[in-house]
């Protein structure tokens, strides 16, 4: 999946993974990666650039360097200058493997640095993908709270004042975590996945009308918070219309569309005297549920219409 609306710096990367520079120039930091995709060059050191993409990092490996000890000097010169001279953000060798002084000099010759590190080529690939989806995902900012409850994911959505922080310190109370409050920043990691997290500005803080701004991890302890959670489930809090049919026995499963993913959710009403956090904790065991594949509004269904036909056939 290609990305080009947000990039990260190379100086983080570097970090991330403690790679060692091994021939860089000033500001190699600054270096912006603006796609998930990266490239083993094996193709391309053997002559074939046809749907090679520049904008990837190119990592290269045992398979590559041993291509590459086979040839003359000369002809690893013109070889690996064919795939520097496309503009590449950077050459990362795995296995601590030793580098060409061809190599060398050509980053040096078109500023392309070349990093290393001592992983395995498809470990540090398969990490190195995982960090990009992350850092480069598309993403959006939404009102909201977001908490973990049983280990689900729970996304509240509703208008001001409804009751969603209210009902984020009770489930804290109640032993559950805080991810965020007020804004949620939501990111699509993968074409299954959205992760939700918190501004950094206000993470861990919650605002209680009456009484002000809270710090969740100060009051509660650092077991009460969550940095990132998955979002697995949405409850759409609205306050209590006496005239709208609210569904009643969950047959139906509806669905939330964020970023191009359709996550489960459900319309929960609010009126005084109800328990949010008790009705919250229910959802949330209830979602698991039906992933785990027992649904209790069909169960009962079936109960009811197999009484049904079993007394329709004991009065024929």
């Amino acid at each position: 999946m290609e990305n080009f609306t947000f990039s990260v710096e190379l100086g983080r990367i570097v970090k991330e993974f403690k790679l060692e520079p091994v021939s860089v120039f000033e500001k190699y930091e600054k270096i912006r990666i603006v796609t998930n995709e990266v490239n083993r060059p094996s193709l391309q050191i053997a002559g074939f650039f046809d749907y090679f993409y520049n904008n990837r990092i190119q990592i290269m490996g045992k398979v590559e360097f041993s291509y590459l000890e086979k040839m003359t000097s000369d002809r690893r010169r013109d070889s690996l200058e064919k795939l520097f001279e496309k503009s590449i953000p950077c050459v990362i060798v795995t296995r601590n493997i030793d580098i060409p002084v061809e190599m060398t000099e050509l980053s040096v010759k078109y500023k392309t640095p070349i990093l290393r590190t001592d992983n395995t080529t498809s470990r540090f690939m398969s990490a190195l993908i995982a960090f990009l989806n992350v850092e480069l995902a598309p993403r959006i900012t939404m009102h909201g709270v977001l908490v973990e409850v049983y280990g689900e994911g729970i996304l509240l959505l509703g208008d001001s004042g409804v009751g969603k922080s209210e009902a984020a310190i009770e489930l804290v109370k109640r032993g559950h975590r805080l991810v965020a409050d007020d804004a949620v920043e939501i990111k699509r990691v993968s074409d299954i996945s959205l992760l939700g997290s918190a501004p950094d500005v206000i993470r861990h803080f919650v605002e209680l009308r009456g009484i002000g701004i809270v710090d969740v991890k100060m009051i509660f302890g650092i077991g009460a918070v969550k940095n990132v959670e998955k979002i697995d489930f949405i409850i759409n809090l609205e306050l209590w219309q006496e005239k709208k049919q609210y569904d009643r026995l969950g047959l139906t499963t509806e669905y939330t569309d964020i970023l191009g993913i359709d996550i489960p959710s459900i319309t929960v009403p609010v009126k005084p005297g109800r328990n949010l956090a008790v009705v919250i904790e229910v959802a949330a065991m209830n979602n698991r549920q039906k992933k785990m594949g027992y649904n209790a509004a069909e169960a009962l269904n079936n109960r009811v219409m197999s009484e049904m036909n079993q007394t329709s056939e004991d009065e024929e």
